[in-house]
C-alpha cells in the first residue's frame, strides 16, 4: 500500500478535502499526473463504475457537462471512456479528470461497500481511519 493509495482512498471517502488532493495532485509532475489517472481509471472500474454514476459524478466533481472531461464520460462504454479520460494531456484538463475520476471512485466504492462489504470485507481502504 502506497501513500499515493492512502490519500486517493481518503479523498473518495470524503476523509480528505478534494482542496487538499487538488494542491496534492498539482504538486506532482505530467508522467506522474497520468499515472494517478491511470490508477483512478482503473480503480473505478474494478468498484464496478456504471454509466447510471455519470451524472451524479459530474455533479460532484463540479464540473459543467460542456467540460471536456465530463463530455467523454457521457459518450459510449464507461470503462472505454474512463481510459480516455486519464489520456487527457492538458493541466487544466487533467485536473478536472482527476476530480470527475474521484467522484466516480466515491460512487462506485459507495455501492460496492453497501452491496457487498456491509458484513465485513478485506479490503484494506474500507478500514481506513477517520482523520
Amino acid at each position: 500500500m502506497k501513500e499515493r493509495d492512502v490519500l486517493l482512498n481518503e479523498l473518495a471517502q470524503g476523509l480528505r478535502r478534494m482542496s487538499e488532493g487538488i494542491e496534492w495532485f498539482d504538486g506532482l509532475g505530467q508522467e506522474e499526473q497520468s499515472e494517478v489517472l491511470l490508477f483512478l481509471r482503473h480503480h473505478c472500474v474494478q468498484a464496478g463504475a456504471v454509466a447510471e454514476d455519470v451524472p451524479e459524478s459530474i455533479r460532484r466533481a463540479g464540473l459543467r457537462p460542456t467540460h471536456t472531461p465530463a463530455v467523454l464520460i457521457s459518450r459510449g462504454r464507461i470503462d472505454e471512456q474512463l481510459g480516455k479520460i486519464a489520456g487527457l494531456v492538458p493541466l487544466d484538463e487533467r485536473r478536472k479528470a482527476f476530480r470527475l475520476l474521484i467522484a466516480v471512485l466515491t460512487i462506485a466504492d459507495e455501492r460496492r461497500r453497501e452491496r457487498f462489504c456491509s458484513g465485513g470485507c478485506s479490503h484494506w481502504w474500507h478500514r481506513l481511519p477517520v482523520a
